[in-house]
């Protein structure tokens, strides 16, 4: 429909329809590929719109697991629009995902400040903290995320991880356990199920953490 959309002149909104619809068959390459051509042919669009447009295109990057790829097309929205809570954000989940944990947090650090009550943000530092080993801050950052939202599932799964790396084992159950009441049939959930799985069978393994 997209596509006979823009055969009768839909435009820009028609090829936006049709990398949506990509993204949501889960051709993410496609998409993102899709998204990016948008983007370039946008140059005479508000910046704010091309940005979203970069953004979407990183989006569909992470979903294909290609980081890197991701990360280019933020830093591009970000030229755009540097004061952007979500675009430090997504970029900050890219760089992760290159494990390149402290330019993340220096992403996150910029995202907090902008916007100081995004749970997700203070969650996903904690995250980076972990991966670098600093576990009093990632506990931290991850305690502040949930008391701004109780029920992140993100955020108690992460805990979990955490409390059983720091030896709070009952804690971390309690964590995981309650990842799967929230969100049954989530990533999330499925990572639970392992981690407390590994618990009762003696692992000593890492945590392991939520697929983005």
């Amino acid at each position: 429909r997209a596509k006979l959309w823009r055969e009768q002149g839909g435009g820009f909104a028609a090829d936006q329809c049709e990398a949506v619809a990509l993204y949501e068959l889960k051709d993410y390459r496609g998409a993102a590929v899709r998204f990016e051509e948008l983007a370039s042919a946008m140059m005479e669009a508000p910046k704010g719109q091309r940005a979203q447009t970069l953004a979407q295109a990183g989006q569909a990057w992470l979903a294909a697991d290609e980081p890197a790829r991701a990360r280019a097309d933020f830093d591009a929205a970000l030229a755009l629009n540097g004061e952007d809570a979500d675009l430090l954000i997504d970029r900050a989940e890219a760089l992760a995902g290159e494990q390149r944990y402290r330019e993340a947090i220096g992403d996150l650090d910029r995202a907090i400040a902008l916007a100081p009550r995004r749970a997700d943000a203070y969650i996903y530092r904690g995250s980076a903290y972990r991966s670098l080993g600093t576990l009093d801050r990632a506990l931290a950052d991850v305690e502040r995320g949930l008391a701004l939202e109780p029920d992140a599932v993100s955020g108690l799964l992460e805990r979990g991880n955490i409390r059983r790396l720091t030896g709070n084992t009952d804690g971390a159950r309690q964590d995981w356990r309650r990842v799967a009441q929230l969100a049954p049939n989530s990533a999330a959930a499925a990572a639970a199920k392992v981690n407390l799985d590994g618990v009762r069978s003696g692992g000593e393994g890492a945590a392991k953490d939520e697929k983005p």
